[in-house]
């Protein structure tokens, strides 16, 4: 089941071995899994997803890029 999250600060996510981009601020939905955590994002007629590393989520949240609304 997704949860709503807000993204607040600088957060970036690789696709492959490319150059981190970044998500823009605002609202995300994410599902926790054993080894990564998902978002999802729309901004206009485009619609993103990444899987983050928990390591990397956890940062973002340690630094309050993220904010959790669920």
């Amino acid at each position: 089941m997704s949860k709503s999250a807000r993204i607040t600060g600088q957060v970036e996510y690789r696709e492959g071995d490319g150059p981190a981009l970044p998500i823009r601020p605002g609202l995300v939905e994410y599902e926790e899994g054993d080894q990564d955590v998902t978002l999802s994002w729309h901004d206009g007629d485009y619609r993103g997803s990444t899987a983050l590393p928990r390591a990397d989520w956890q940062r973002f949240l340690e630094s309050q890029d993220i904010e959790l609304l669920d």
